[in-house]
């Protein structure tokens, strides 16, 4: 698939090594977003998709938007995506590292759906394997790098595999970042949770916690009520 078409945007994936998937869409429509969110940061952009949504979710008050990619045919179809988007004079990529990226304004909230493959059979693609393994952005470089970046009141949102959100979890926590919201994901109400999405900050309170499902058999779309309401902005189907 080569391109993706949203309600406000459309994005074009002929380069990146991952695609559109749940995981960011749920990310996107998820992460906690308000006025005092001026500067937002995608850490591991990819095609750009959930900086997209977050602009699109912030256009009331024109937030900043930066994702940073290490992976240059990704950053490139990034930078082209916001470029085409209705918000292109407050998106803007960097490619590098995020362990190498500086800026002297920290970020209000940080997001990522990040590499997760800890132990796993690598891919003989590297920007695969760079996009899905741990090889280049462990969990503790992301965490350290969150807390560098950050507001003193920033937050970070993740969506994970349930499990490796422990691993996540203890990572933040050691960069002085604590776990403030977390939603589990269920395909199905019979299922095991299958991702999680993760919100921290740097004042540790108690945890705000939810599920969601994203499939029933009651709708005549076969999702869930709580799916169609988390993403029906952004997807056309809704």
């Amino acid at each position: 698939m080569s391109d993706f078409r949203f309600k406000q945007f459309n994005i074009t994936q002929k380069l990146s090594a991952m695609k559109v998937g749940t995981d960011g869409v749920l990310l996107g429509a998820w992460v906690r977003l308000d006025e005092s969110h001026r500067r937002i940061l995608d850490i591991g952009c990819g095609t750009g998709l959930v900086a997209l949504m977050a602009a699109q979710r912030t256009a009331q008050w024109s937030a900043e938007v930066v994702g940073v990619e290490i992976d240059s045919p990704s950053a490139t179809e990034a930078a082209n995506n916001f470029t085409a988007s209705p918000w292109s004079d407050r998106l803007s990529v960097v490619e590098c590292a995020v362990q190498e990226y500086h800026t002297d304004t920290p970020f209000d909230h940080i997001v990522s759906n990040p590499p997760y493959f800890v132990n796993s059979l690598l891919s003989p693609d590297e920007a695969r394997t760079n996009a899905r393994h741990t090889t280049t952005l462990t969990f503790d470089a992301l965490a350290h790098s969150a807390s560098r970046l950050l507001a003193e009141d920033g937050l970070l949102s993740v969506v994970l595999p349930c499990d490796v959100a422990s691993d996540m979890v203890l990572a933040s926590a050691r960069c002085g970042l604590f776990l403030t919201r977390r939603m589990d994901v269920r395909s199905k109400a019979t299922s095991a949770p299958i991702r999680v999405l993760l919100e921290f900050g740097r004042r540790a309170r108690p945890t705000e916690r939810t599920e969601l499902t994203i499939h029933s058999p009651e709708d005549p779309f076969g999702y869930s009520p709580d799916y169609v309401t988390l993403t029906k902005d952004f997807y056309l189907k809704f």
